[in-house]
């Protein structure tokens, strides 16, 4: 298969605005370590993706690789061990231009001490940060998928939730993190930091009973 390719100051744009966002990401506590993986969409056969392994709060460009949307990476470097959940959403959302993967605290313990399938956020001010939600009177429903080793078939399952109409602007994995994306890297990094203060908030409403 043959891909359209992209441009040299693409990826380079695209290495410093990750690399700086990976880094305000880190500040807030929501990936330690070198959890989480951040990426951008480059065109339409490719996307810029964290490398595996990297320090989050230490982010440079060079840590910052390219992949196709098979998740295959392009020249040197190791990819994210989770490339496939990008790929999938730039593959099914041709208006997705950003994803963002954390592991923070909060969703971590919700996941792992609430066994639901879900996880309902409804009238919170808050909501209305993420795209196309107008008002608070809003109930959002983030789907929470069981954890695994197997990305592909991790992947297939957030493909056929969406199918069904859900997961419309994020997803969690149990005891593992937060997805969300979004037209642009500013976009979502809105939606992150709205979604991450809404389950910080919610564990500490479930903990008051």
């Amino acid at each position: 298969m043959s891909h359209r390719p992209y441009s040299t100051s693409a990826y380079r744009e695209a290495a410093r605005a990750l690399a700086a966002i990976g880094r305000r990401i880190y500040g807030q506590g929501w990936s330690p370590a070198t959890s989480s993986n951040y990426s951008l969409r480059l065109n339409e056969d490719h996307a810029a993706i964290t490398r595996s392994g990297r320090d989050k709060g230490l982010l440079e460009e060079t840590d910052i690789m390219v992949v196709d949307m098979e998740g295959a990476a392009v020249g040197d470097g190791k990819p994210s061990a989770e490339t496939l959940l990008h790929t999938q959403l730039y593959r099914r959302l041709p208006d997705c231009g950003a994803v963002l993967h954390t592991h923070s605290h909060a969703s971590t313990v919700l996941t792992m001490h609430w066994p639901a399938d879900h996880i309902t956020l409804e009238g919170y001010e808050l909501l209305k940060a993420l795209d196309g939600v107008q008002t608070h009177d809003t109930r959002l429903t983030i789907p929470v998928f069981e954890n695994s080793q197997d990305i592909a078939a991790l992947a297939a399952e957030v493909d056929r939730a969406m199918d069904a109409g859900d997961a419309g602007h994020a997803y969690l994995i149990r005891g593992h993190g937060l997805y969300t994306w979004a037209a642009d890297i500013g976009a979502c990094y809105r939606q992150l930091e709205a979604l991450e203060t809404l389950l910080a908030v919610e564990l500490d409403r479930r903990r008051l009973g």
